[in-house]
């Protein structure tokens, strides 16, 4: 079934309280429009249109920065959901399928909810996403006839009786594309609110003779973000979620109210994830590692049997291999670990290649930046960096070599050779016991003098 995507983004969110639009806030380390737009490209649409409006040139940024396949369009003036929908005709044009309308403030539909409307509309010419509510407050209810959704109706021109309605509108839509927007052209602002609502397409479809019905799903996968303490709900929804899942997976969690991650995150089963660790973007850990206590990672890989921190730190771009060891108090950035490597102590490795069964020692900095560019630094298998090693990129250390405590490495060091870059130790008998006499004398005078 051919597929596109429209998915509204224009509104200011007000309740936010916030220079940046509502749709880029973030849930679980991204913003809440790229969990809608995930959720969606899981059908594989032949077109996405997402329609921006308030800080548009941001909402751009970020969809482009996503998929630069997606077409953005703006929303000059809110007039309502039906005219936002109108701003994605032209770009729709001469497609003929499916168009499915989602929100950027609503990230948790499911792929498999929107895959039962598909289902649903190839008996129905259109199709609404519905839950049931124990509260239904202020949502719009769904009007049904046996299977038939006859009309939605939104809250503020709803009767007594039909407030009485616990079917509740998501606003989600499934309809053929030339049809949705041939009921838009239909619809106006004779409502309580002004505004062309997406909603009366569903009265004018039914009063041509066409076909409506609702599909249903839970409550949580509806749930819209409009404030601050909405957004804090939808994290803490989305971690308890997210940890479960893990749980369920086989991953061991000692303290899960404690972890938090990512939308993306990939953990593999007979992991150990221990209380305090935060999961940022684009990380996958696989089987049997183990992450302890107040590690951070981001946008990194950390290979089977590996063990990372306490207090570790992965930056983007580190790769670790199997059974690599990465200690406390420890970060890596744009760096290659090879298998059984080992970075235990308050060391910093930026990019960098570390070979196999190296061992690095506490204190060691890659210094990898001039104040302009970047530059790699290269250790080979077997290697051992001694404590306090100051390696100055771009520099390389041969497989089995050794570098002594303390040095600065700024030439490359040959394989399984010693390297000593330290100025000699010099001795002067008595000297500390004179030095001190002068500082006291010279402290004394200060304080005679003030």
């Amino acid at each position: 079934m051919k597929t596109a995507l429209i998915i509204l983004a224009a509104g200011k969110g007000t309740r936010m309280n916030s220079d940046l639009p509502k749709v880029l806030h973030p849930i679980a380390g991204e913003p809440m429009l790229i969990h809608a737009l995930e959720a969606g490209a899981l059908l594989e649409p032949e077109r996405s249109v997402v329609v921006a409006g308030h800080g548009a040139d941001m909402v751009r940024d970020a969809t482009l920065a996503y998929d630069m396949a997606i077409k953005v369009v703006e929303q000059s003036e809110q007039l309502g959901t039906a005219h936002a929908v109108a701003q994605a005709r032209d770009a729709l044009s001469g497609f003929d399928g499916t168009a499915l309308v989602l929100y950027g403030d609503t990230p948790f539909i499911r792929p498999e909810t929107l895959e039962a409307m598909q289902t649903a509309l190839s008996a129905n010419d259109v199709v609404v996403l519905g839950f049931e509510s124990a509260d239904p407050a202020r949502y719009g209810r769904l009007v049904m006839d046996g299977q038939q959704l006859d009309r939605i109706v939104e809250y503020k021109d709803a009767s007594d009786d039909e407030r009485t309605i616990t079917l509740c509108n998501s606003g989600v839509v499934a309809c053929n594309s030339d049809l949705l927007f041939d009921l838009i052209d239909a619809v106006d602002n004779n409502n309580a609110s002004e505004e062309y609502y997406l909603t009366d397409i569903v009265g004018l479809a039914r009063a041509r003779g066409l076909s409506a019905t609702a599909v249903t799903c839970d409550e949580w996968e509806t749930m819209g973000i409009n404030s601050r303490s909405e957004l804090a709900r939808a994290e803490a929804e989305f971690q308890s979620r997210a940890r479960a899942a893990l749980l369920e997976d086989g991953v061991t969690l000692t303290s899960p109210e404690t972890v938090f991650l990512a939308r993306d995150t990939v953990i593999g089963r007979d992991t150990l994830v221990e209380p305090n660790v935060v999961f940022g973007p684009g990380v996958t850990v696989e089987s049997g590692a183990t992450i302890r206590a107040f590690s951070h990672l981001e946008g990194c890989h950390v290979s089977r049997g590996s063990v990372i921190g306490p207090y570790a730190r992965l930056r983007p771009g580190a790769e670790l291999a199997e059974h690599v060891r990465i200690g406390n108090f420890v970060e890596v950035k744009n760096a290659q670990i090879a298998e059984g490597a080992k970075v235990n102590h308050l060391s910093y490795i930026g990019d960098a290649t570390i070979g196999a069964a190296a061992n690095i020692g506490a204190g060691t900095i890659t210094c990898n930046y001039d104040g302009v560019m970047k530059h790699q630094t290269q250790i080979g298998a077997g290697a051992f960096i001694g404590s306090n090693t100051m390696l100055v990129a771009p520099v390389s250390v041969g497989a089995g070599a050794m570098t002594g405590s303390g040095s600065v490495i700024t030439s490359d060091v040959e394989p399984e050779a010693l390297a000593l870059a330290r100025a000699p130790q010099v001795e002067k008998p008595g000297m500390a016991r004179k030095m001190f006499e002068m500082l006291k004398a010279k402290k004394a005078k200060q304080q005679r003098g003030s």
